[in-house]
């Protein structure tokens, strides 16, 4: 095989191994507060919303130790160890008790930063210039289709079921721990891609590290490392940002974690309430796909800017908060096992709820999209800690969001998601004409 040839398949192999892993985990995240609320017994009381921010909280932390993790153990165990980690929270569903759940949880916010440097290695020393693009659309790409999977599974696995069983949680943990430690083995097919004169193999020979000798030599780098990102975090276009940021790890909160739970609670919908949690998520994941094929081709051909691609993620993120409001009673985010009878403002509707999950897929989409763009724009000779400053700031706001669900009610959260989704646009309109000004000078010194 020739080596682009080669470069190819490791992309395609990491793209099916991070889809099998995420079938498996975020499958895990969407339905573990239901499926919580289900398990009887006097010896566990954990939250799936508070796992869900201890997660978030260690994964913004651990991004400063990522990149050593990483540099001595190569980007393949790196990988496979973070997997692992994966398969082991989702294994710990099948006999839950309250340390291992939280222990799993901090456990996987370490695996999770060193897991995406890892994938980040693994994409860019098999790409250069003329290949990212493409690789990176066929990694998201497969990455995307984990949606569907694992939520079809929970659909046909819960049709019909009112109550969540012991042998129902078993099996469907037991499922999901096998296809998660699938994606892990098949990190093990990813070979070394013959090297090239670039910037990527410079990044691979440090991220080869053979000895503890070497370690020396990474600490630098991840400290300078450590320092750019705090600098960009400071600039007043990262200030900016930040809240079109944080805005995303609100919703991505509420889309990936809360508003299923919600949909399993409405015993209106009838005995097939816990099963729609699939049909949900595989609505959400339509969204996100075409929302990310047609923007992230929009950006090649930038004529009108990127304001009215986050203008349209807003008005669908809109419409969707305010269908949610009308359609889903605003105890069920709380509701216990048996589910709430409360009735919102209209009759509820499953077509509404599951159009809903499709605008929230697709207004996620608007807003990361763009948000990859213009700060891949703005920091171009910066781009590693400016995006780890993004992961940063999203998972805070994720982890801040994961704990206020344990207590607000419905409403509560919408109307937070409303006011930084406002004013998180407002923000990104404004560092877009930034950016905008300054490319005209840019262009204008050129000439």
């Amino acid at each position: 095989m020739n080596p682009e040839g080669k470069r190819l398949l490791n992309i395609v192999i990491l793209g099916f191994g991070f889809m099998f892993m995420f079938t498996a985990f975020q499958t895990c995240g969407n339905i573990e507060q239901t499926v919580i609320k289900s398990f009887n017994s006097t010896e566990f009381h954990g939250s799936g919303y508070t796992s869900m921010a201890i997660i978030y909280g260690v994964f913004s932390a651990s991004n400063l130790i990522a990149p050593s993790v990483v540099a001595v153990i190569g980007p393949q165990l790196s990988m496979f160890f973070s997997g692992l980690l994966y398969s082991g929270y989702i294994a710990m569903f099948i006999y839950p008790y309250t340390w291992s759940f939280y222990t799993a949880s901090v456990l996987v916010g370490i695996g999770a930063a060193v897991l995406w440097t890892a994938q980040g290695n693994v994409l860019t020393i098999n790409s250069n210039d003329t290949t990212i693009g493409r690789n990176s659309g066929i990694f998201w790409a497969l990455l995307q289709f984990s949606l569907f999977f694992g939520n079809l599974y929970i659909y046909c696995a819960w049709h019909g079921h009112v109550h969540i069983t012991d042998k129902d949680r078993q099996t469907v943990f037991i499922s999901l721990t096998v296809i998660s430690l699938v994606g892990c083995f098949l990190f093990f097919l990813i070979r070394k891609p013959d090297p090239e004169s670039s910037p990527a193999e410079v990044s691979e020979s440090l991220l080869q590290a053979e000895s503890t000798e070497k370690l020396s030599h990474v600490l630098t780098p991840t400290l300078l490392f450590a320092v750019q990102a705090c600098k960009i975090f400071v600039t007043k276009e990262m200030m900016l940002l930040s809240i079109s940021i944080g805005y995303t790890g609100l919703e991505l909160t509420f889309y990936s974690g809360v508003y299923g739970t919600c949909i399993g609670s409405m015993t209106r919908f009838g005995q097939d309430a816990k099963s729609l949690i699939g049909i949900s998520g595989i609505c959400i994941g339509i969204g996100e796909i075409l929302g990310g094929g047609v923007f992230g081709m929009l950006n090649k051909c930038n004529r009108f800017g990127r304001n009215p691609v986050v203008l349209l993620g807003l008005i669908t993120h809109f419409i969707a908060f305010y269908l949610i409001f009308l359609n889903i009673a605003s105890d069920a985010p709380l509701a216990p096992e048996a589910g709430t009878d409360l009735q919102a403002y209209i009759s509820p509707s499953v077509s509404v709820a599951l159009l809903c999950s499709f605008l929230l897929g697709l207004g996620d989409s608007c807003f990361n999209t763009q948000l990859l763009s213009i700060i891949g724009f703005m920091f171009r000779d910066n781009s590693a800690p400016a995006f780890a400053v993004f992961k940063f700031i999203q998972s805070i706001m994720a982890a801040l969001a994961f704990f206020y669900s344990n207590y607000l009610l419905l409403h509560w959260q919408l109307l937070i998601l409303v006011l930084a989704g406002f004013l998180g646009s407002m923000m990104f309109f404004v560092a877009e004409w930034m950016a905008e000004s300054s490319r005209r000078e840019s262009d204008y010194d050129s000439i």
